[in-house]
């Protein structure tokens, strides 16, 4: 735990929470820039092969692209009255469209999500479900089927069909079509976009410059937001124990990246102290792990394979050990209790 009091820590990262409106708008211009060339390659097949690499780029670049959406509806970035902050935030409502992230589901389940993050029971909405063992063992067989595939590698990578198109877009609306009716022009935005590449530029390019780039994006996207929450050593704790900044220390991990891979991600990867401010912009996030000492001894993890697979394996909540375990690691422990009964 936190050597400070958890209100004395709150205070110590509002230091870090002031926006710098110019550069913002800065960072989104080189990044507004990078994918106009980097699309000109894409889009022209006098590249050859080298449009492929290009559209690994440009979903890269939209994973930046969406830190800025992310900090915008956190109300991090783009603050304010002025025309400059009004035009931010605008642009960032139109880029949840086109990639299928109406802005108010994301906002609803977001939010819930930094308010609940790693509790026992209720932080499945706006994230990745944890149950404890005991849990699960209660399921019947087709929730705990189901348990297991959202949970899956596949389901993360086609994050773009499972995690946006149907949990963000489809989903909701059809809960809620009166609360959620953005979902309608988002999906029609997205699709009208990539139709009008496909009848202008043919099935290549659309699939390289418009589908292969958002299907890279929201993979990779999905794959972070499993591995801020699920990783070696984390905690899970039950309402009662609960407690806003030992979530942020020890429910959320600090991804190690090159420093390329942190510029893609906008600093994301620094996840523990965006957790335990939320209204810090993306480019303090390294200086605000600097300067508090609590968030200097994170839970890590790292995109390395050896990593990523120790992150994919964990899937259930031991809450006598009070570590995750694997799905051989809880069949074995129900083994053993059958053959101790």
């Amino acid at each position: 735990m936190s050597a400070r009091e958890p209100s004395e820590l709150i205070k110590a990262a509002r230091v870090f929470a002031e926006e710098d409106l110019s550069k913002t708008w800065r960072l989104l211009s080189y990044t507004i820039v990078a994918t106009v060339v980097v699309a000109g390659v894409a889009l022209t097949p006098a590249f050859g092969p080298l449009r492929y690499v290009a559209s690994v780029v440009l979903g890269l670049l939209s994973v930046r692209f969406f830190i800025f959406f992310h900090d915008t509806f956190h109300k991090t970035v783009f603050r304010g009255d002025s025309k400059r902050a009004k035009l931010g935030r605008a642009l960032m409502r139109a880029y949840g469209y086109v990639i299928l992230c109406p802005p108010q589901i994301w906002a609803d389940s977001h939010n819930y999500h930094h308010a609940h993050t790693s509790k026992i029971v209720g932080s499945s909405i706006g994230s990745y479900p944890l149950l404890t063992v005991g849990m699960y063992r209660g399921l019947p067989w087709k929730q705990r089927l189901m348990y297991r595939l959202v949970r899956s590698p596949a389901n993360i990578a086609l994050g773009y069909f499972t995690s946006f198109l149907l949990g963000m877009c489809i989903r909701p609306f059809l809960k809620e079509p009166k609360r959620y009716w953005e979902s309608v022009p988002s999906l029609i935005i997205h699709y009208g976009l990539m139709a009008g590449f496909y009848f202008f530029f043919g099935l290549e390019t659309m699939l390289v410059a418009f589908f292969l780039p958002h299907l890279i994006s929201h993979a990779v996207g999905s794959y972070l937001f499993y591995a801020q929450h699920t990783f070696p050593g984390m905690e899970l704790r039950g309402r009662r124990d609960w407690e806003f900044t030992a979530a942020a220390l020890h429910s959320s991990s600090m991804m190690d990246m090159s420093q390329l891979m942190h510029w893609f991600t906008g600093n994301i990867g620094y996840h523990h102290a965006h957790h335990l401010n939320h209204r810090i912009p993306f480019y303090r996030l390294p200086e605000a792990m600097s300067g508090i000492p609590e968030l200097q001894h994170p839970g890590r993890t790292s995109l390395a394979p050896k990593d990523v697979w120790a992150c994919l394996r964990l899937h259930l909540w031991d809450a006598e050990a009070k570590r995750m375990l694997t799905w051989r690691e809880a069949d074995a422990q129900s083994r053993d209790r059958l053959a101790a009964a």
